[in-house]
């Protein structure tokens, strides 16, 4: 005898979906009770307390809007209920609306009936993990997280409605926003966080291997194929799939990434066996995909199955209280990585970096503040050392020993050219020998710099 898994309230005016959810549900343990309209719901809920409800979106008043769908779960919510959105395939606006307005998850007429079991086992038998999950917010955070202004407050609010789910994500923003580190944090607050967490930089991939770095190939299956390769769905299986920069996957492999989130099925380049897959995928870009619609770029249905929610993180010049955070943050790994001790920011540094535009953003506040740790030398870093774009030479360098500012231009040098000597002697208009004597004199490793490419 099956395990009882809890009650179910399926509210649908359309009896044969009634009695179909009943079937499957009750075959699986599940208790059911129904309800055909908003008066048998709120007889149903106050006699029975269901576990969860799977409500559906359109009842008599109309067969679009979803208008009445949305009132009985203003109510349910608010009664503390767990509620399924079931709404007709494209109608994800209106299920947008709806997880906005408290829901936990939809599911798409005709339901694929696998993800909806598995929804349902989330919710009642998952709870205590995502509780965990929203309550323990040091515990899931991943390093370098930080969510400290009023923007970010709001974000954190979103996340926890829409992590725990598996619909798809489009997450928008600048270049160095965070991307990644926001596809981690949806990961990290779902429930795969403990299944695989595959990342795909669509941007470094050759257009000719598109198909294989997504599905994998057979030995053989094309020029160079002296070994078979795993793809990134297979490799996501039950977990994650994070696509950065989707804007640059070519017209003619979008079908078939389109297929694979319709359909969860795809064959390995180089054979005719289709294979499944189970994967949540998240996708970033900077790209205005909308336009690249217009233009013929990118397929209008695959956007649609990509942004079921769209995500958008601000960029670092709108969420200022973040910044001495971040940069505490960074000034902790990069002291630690170039084992410079204690180092500190002066008052006036962190005026200064919480005063700068940043157009390259936290990605541009991190190399910053790797370059001042390096050409630190009495454990405080002042605002002249951080040496930012829109500074004067003059207020760069202040009035200070020569010796002084010439070890912090070879440093500098150095880093931003990550150790190739060439390059660092040329930019300061000396000799190699010459960079090399001063090297000397300062006591710098070049490894410290990056890797040996001379």
């Amino acid at each position: 005898m099956r395990r009882d898994q809890g009650l179910v309230l399926v509210a649908d005016d359309d009896e044969d979906i009634r009695l179909a959810l009943e079937l499957l549900l009750c075959s699986e343990g599940y208790r059911v009770v129904e309800a055909a309209d908003g008066r048998e719901i709120a007889v149903q809920v106050s006699r029975h307390r269901p576990d969860i409800v799977l409500l559906d979106m359109n009842f008599h008043r109309d067969t679009t809007s979803g208008e009445e769908g949305l009132e009985y779960l203003q109510s349910l919510v608010q009664q503390g209920l767990k509620v399924i959105l079931m709404t007709a395939w494209g109608s994800v606006d209106l299920a947008v609306r709806g997880m906005k307005s408290g829901a936990v998850d939809f599911i798409e007429k005709p339901w694929d009936k696998s993800r909806l079991l598995q929804i349902m086992q989330q919710q009642l038998q998952g709870e205590r993990i995502a509780d965990a999950v929203v309550s323990s917010p040091v515990k899931t955070t991943n390093q370098g997280w930080i969510a400290v202004s009023p923007s970010m407050q709001e974000l954190e609010l979103m996340l926890e409605q829409l992590a725990p789910t598996d619909a798809n994500i489009l997450i928008l923003g600048e270049n160095g926003t965070g991307k990644s580190q926001l596809a981690k944090r949806i990961y990290q607050m779902s429930y795969r966080s403990e299944a695989p967490f595959v990342t795909m930089n669509m941007g470094a991939v050759p257009a000719t291997l598109f198909e294989s770095e997504l599905f994998g190939h057979a030995k053989g299956a094309f020029t160079d194929a002296r070994e078979a390769r795993t793809g990134r769905f297979e490799l996501a299986n039950g977990g994650t799939l994070f696509m950065d920069e989707v804007g640059t996957l070519p017209l003619d492999v979008q079908p078939k990434l389109l297929r694979v989130l319709e359909t969860g099925e795809y064959e390995i380049l180089g054979t005719s066996q289709t294979r499944s897959t189970n994967v949540r995928v998240i996708s970033a870009t900077n790209a205005d995909l909308n336009t690249s619609v217009a233009e013929g770029r990118f397929r209008q249905d695959l956007l649609f199955r990509l942004n079921t929610f769209v995500i958008e993180l601000p960029p670092l010049r709108d969420r200022q209280e973040d910044i001495p955070p971040l940069a505490e943050h960074f000034l902790q790994a990069f002291s630690a990585k170039y084992n410079k001790g204690q180092v500190q920011l002066s008052n006036d540094a962190m005026q200064r970096l919480v005063e700068h535009s940043w157009p390259g953003n936290i990605r541009e506040l991190s190399h910053v503040i790797e370059r001042s740790v390096l050409i630190c030398r009495d454990g405080i870093i002042q605002s002249s050392q951080l040496m930012l774009a829109g500074s004067s030479t003059k207020q760069q360098v202040g009035l200070r020993p020569l010796e002084e500012v010439e070890a912090e231009l070879v440093e500098a040098a150095l880093l931003h050219y990550k150790g190739h000597i060439s390059k660092a002697a040329q930019a300061l208009g000396i000799s190699r020998m010459a960079l090399y004597r001063r090297m000397e004199k300062f006591a710098l490793d070049k490894q410290d710099f990056g890797p040996d490419e001379d």
